[in-house]
């Protein structure tokens, strides 16, 4: 008989109920506690999704009481860190935590410390890497369809911590995860935003290059994008693009005018089915997950270096050295803009 696995909520907002209803479909889990500063936010979810869960306002309350195996994390981005850090404590297996890892490069690497010491497996929610499309992409790129690829244009709606880290993680896959080996940016800060606790520019542009050699530009934001969130991949046998979720834009083979893309079966894209089975399948064979904290932390490590890169007015290298705050934030609050 499969073992069931006791999950936690916390954060019950609109990604708490996406999170929510990926458990459901996973028959490995239940879902015993939702937690919430807002009760009446729990008590919604608990009613709507008929859940019959206990609701807590603190976190601490439902780690203590509940012992539960897995805990989901729906959170404001400041947050990440100390209820990723109480669950850990507490002998949680497994945490699932939206994107992204942090707002300070520091946090990030504190994450990842805590995930590393105390074995607690730690996914962050780039819950696009199990779209039908990108994984398509991904498939079509291992078996040369495209020849060996050289270039890329990447693609986000603001700002780069919260939104580009989407699309620097989508860039990452189509390149089995290559390291980008430097970095070079510009940021728009004449109307900063705000998004979950912390700001960022309106609009972001520069260059990254990849351990191998790949060049891609990155826009984040701003008037004339091509694709609203995506990637366009150059190959020397051809180029395809796709959205976000892995929807076909368009896409060429120069040798073979006829090629058409493969039909993708028709059915709903649940991209957190994914997240939530695959989290599951990944503690139960002691593997690591797809959605890994260290693929996170490369993605984060990118963004951080992009803002690093504004605040030298020159090229980062990366690993990033002697950086632990946000740059941006900093630069903000310093009036350097």
């Amino acid at each position: 008989m499969a073992r069931i696995y006791r999950v936690a909520v916390v954060g019950c907002g609109h990604r708490g109920r996406e999170h929510a209803a990926g458990i459901q479909a996973e028959s490995r889990c239940q879902i015993v506690a939702l937690s919430d500063v807002n009760e009446q936010a729990a008590e919604s979810l608990n009613r709507d999704l008929g859940l019959n869960a206990k609701v807590y306002r603190d976190h601490h309350d439902m780690l203590k009481q509940e012992a539960p195996d897995i805990v989901v994390t729906s959170l404001w981005t400041p947050l990440h860190l100390p209820v990723f850090r109480d669950s850990a404590q507490a002998g949680v297996k497994a945490v699932i935590s939206e994107k992204p890892m942090a707002p300070t490069w520091g946090e990030c690497l504190e994450i990842a410390n805590i995930a590393q010491e105390t074995n607690c497996q730690l996914t962050f929610c780039h819950q696009r890497r199990f779209a039908k499309g990108n994984q398509l992409a991904r498939k079509l790129i291992s078996e040369g369809v495209f020849g060996e690829i050289q270039r890329m244009e990447l693609y986000s709606p603001p700002n780069l911590l919260d939104c580009g880290t989407h699309t620097i993680d989508q860039a990452l896959s189509f390149v089995d995860e290559t390291p980008v080996k430097w970095v070079l940016g510009a940021v728009d800060a004449s109307e900063p935003l705000n998004w979950f606790g912390v700001s960022a520019e309106g609009m972001a542009a520069g260059t990254l290059v990849f351990e191998n050699g790949i060049r891609a530009h990155i826009q984040v934001g701003g008037p004339d994008m091509d694709i609203w969130g995506g990637v366009r991949v150059h190959g020397s046998k051809g180029f395809f693009a796709v959205d976000w979720d892995g929807k076909c834009l368009e896409a060429r083979v120069y040798d073979d005018p006829a090629w058409q893309l493969p039909v993708l079966a028709e059915g709903v894209d649940n991209h957190m089915v994914g997240v939530v089975g695959d989290a599951v399948d990944a503690l139960e064979a002691g593997i690591e997950p797809e959605l890994s904290y260290k693929k996170a932390l490369r993605a984060s490590e990118v963004i951080f270096a992009f803002y690093e890169s504004v605040r030298r007015h020159a090229r980062v290298a990366l690993p990033l050295q002697g950086v632990t705050d946000n740059p941006f934030v900093t630069m903000l609050e310093n009036h350097r803009f």
